[in-house]
């Protein structure tokens, strides 16, 4: 007897075809030209089959980033931010990481189409900021509690300011392309926010 068509595998198959071929598409022809007819015809399904579960092209970038850097942080092992004792190591192996991800056009072309969209767009500026980047900045900030609890940070040390202080001038360099983003940056990027932040006993 033969056996019936798995129709959950297949649909699986399909979602992730139109994931990767939005991510493929936007890094050859940029947000602006990317459409689902185009998306489509790259992942061999129908627009219907593609409006089915996004409204929008956006949607589809979103969703396609999101499993994008869940993949990276599965292959990396990487479950939470790193706490070796040493707060400003972890930090500046975890903003290393994201130079390379800024530097690796996998990565650079799609997060760049979902912050330009994301600006013009609000609902999907609020999904973007919701579902990728606050997940991100809350393991940033937990990470400085645990310093802040062990005495390495001021007590009155505004957590989410450190993070902003951190992370802000990093992808402001990325996204204004006014100089390269490198490792030296970084630490150097670290080292300045610790300086204003540590406790000065600890030290």
């Amino acid at each position: 007897m033969p056996k019936t068509p798995d129709a959950t595998r297949r649909s699986d198959r399909s979602r992730r075809a139109i994931l990767d071929a939005s991510l493929a598409l936007v890094g050859e022809v940029g947000y602006d030209k990317l459409t689902i007819e185009a998306i489509a015809a790259r992942a061999g399904v129908g627009k219907q089959t593609i409006y089915r579960w996004w409204p929008s092209k956006a949607a589809v970038l979103l969703d396609a980033s999101l499993a994008l850097f869940g993949d990276a942080a599965t292959e990396a092992e990487w479950a939470g931010f790193p706490d070796t004792g040493d707060l400003a190591a972890d930090l500046k192996h975890v903003l290393r990481a994201t130079v390379d991800q800024f530097n690796d056009e996998k990565y650079d072309a799609p997060t760049r189409a979902l912050t330009a969209a994301g600006a013009t767009d609000p609902e999907l500026g609020a999904r973007f900021t919701e579902q990728l980047l606050e997940p991100q900045l809350a393991l940033y900030e937990e990470r400085l509690r645990t310093a802040r609890e062990a005495g390495r940070l001021a007590q009155d040390a505004d957590l989410r300011l450190t993070v902003e202080m951190l992370v802000g001038p990093l992808t402001y360099r990325w996204l204004m392309r006014t100089a390269p983003l490198t490792h030296a940056y970084t630490d150097a990027l670290v080292d300045r926010v610790l300086g204003g932040v540590a406790n000065v006993t600890a030290r």
